[in-house]
C-alpha cells in the first residue's frame, strides 16, 4: 500500500479529501494529516509518504521553499499542490522543482483523479519505490540516493535561500539549526547540501560571511576593533580575533593598518 499525507489548513478539505477518494481501491492508504506546514513536516518525516497532497498557501509558510526541502530531503515522494494561490510564474517554479501537479481550488474531482494517476504511474515505474515497497531499508535508500538528491533543482534552491538567510543574520548567534528551520529541512540534510554545493560546512560559511564585514568595518578608523568584532556578530573579541587571524593570514589591526596605508 502507498502512504498518503494530507495538509491543509481547511479541515473541511482535508476530512473530504480522506473521505471522497477510494484510497483502498488505488492501493494507498491515509498515512497522516495536517492542518499546517510545520506540523505536516513533522508528518512527513515521521510517516515518509510515497503520496503528499498539499496547500502551500498556509500561514507563516513559505510554499516554494517548503516544495524544495520536500523533494530534497524525499526526493521519491510524489507531490500535487492544491492551493487557490493563482500566480503562473509560482506553479511553473513549482513544477520546476519537482512538483507532479499544480491545482486551483476549487478543483473539479477529475482534476484530482488524473493527478492522482500520475502520481500512482510515477511510483510505480521508479525502482527505489518499488525496492522500498519490497524490503524495509529506508536507511540504506536514503544513503544509495545521497548523490541524486543533493544534485536537484530543489536541493539548490534550499542552498541558495540558506545562504541568503545567512548573509541577512550573520549579526545574531546563529546556529545550523536556524538556518535549517528557516529552509524547511533537516540539520543533517542541510549540512550535506552545504557541503556539497559550497565545499564548506556551516561554521565556515558562516565565519567567512563575518569576516568579509569585517574587513569593510576595519577601513573605517573611528571604530574600534571590539566594536566591529560584536557588530559582526561576536561576543568574544579573543574568539574573533582568532578566527580573523586564521581566514585572513593577519591580525585584525594589521589588517587595518595594511588597508588604511594602502588607501593614502
Amino acid at each position: 500500500m502507498y502512504k498518503v499525507v494530507i495538509i491543509d489548513d481547511e479541515p473541511i478539505i482535508v476530512r473530504g479529501l480522506e473521505k471522497t477518494v477510494k484510497w483502498e481501491s488505488l492501493g494507498c492508504v491515509v498515512a497522516g494529516t495536517a492542518g499546517d506546514g510545520l506540523e505536516g513536516l513533522e508528518v512527513i518525516r515521521r510517516e515518509k509518504p510515497d503520496i503528499l497532497i498539499s496547500d502551500i498557501s498556509m500561514p507563516n509558510m513559505d510554499g516554494l521553499s517548503m516544495i524544495a526541502a520536500l523533494k530534497s530531503e524525499f526526493p521519491d515522494m510524489e507531490v500535487t499542490i492544491l492551493t487557490g494561490f493563482r500566480d503562473f510564474d509560482y506553479a511553473r517554479e513549482a513544477i520546476r522543482l519537482g512538483v507532479c501537479r499544480f491545482l486551483l481550488k476549487p478543483s473539479k474531482m477529475e482534476e484530482l483523479d488524473e493527478a492522482l494517476a500520475a502520481m500512482l504511474s510515477n511510483l510505480k515505474s521508479n525502482p527505489a519505490v518499488i525496492k522500498h515497497l519490497l524490503e524495509d531499508e529506508a536507511a540504506e535508500k536514503e544513503e544509495e540516493n545521497t548523490e541524486e538528491v543533493l544534485d536537484s533543482a530543489a536541493s539548490s534552491f534550499i542552498v541558495k535561500n540558506a545562504l541568503a538567510y545567512i548573509e541577512e543574520n550573520y549579526k545574531e548567534r546563529l546556529k545550523l539549526a536556524d538556518v535549517a528551520d528557516n529552509v524547511y529541512v533537516s540539520q543533517w540534510h542541510l549540512s550535506k547540501l552545504l557541503n556539497k554545493y559550497t565545499g564548506q560546512n556551516f561554521s565556515e560559511i558562516l565565519n567567512n560571511v563575518r569576516m568579509e564585514q569585517a574587513k569593510t568595518l576595519l577601513r573605517n578608523p573611528s571604530l574600534r576593533i571590539g566594536d566591529i568584532a560584536e557588530e559582526v556578530g561576536f561576543l568574544d573579541m579573543a574568539h574573533f580575533s582568532r578566527v580573523f587571524k586564521k581566514q585572513v593570514g593577519i591580525s585584525a589591526n594589521e589588517y587595518r593598518n595594511t588597508v588604511l596605508g594602502s588607501d593614502k
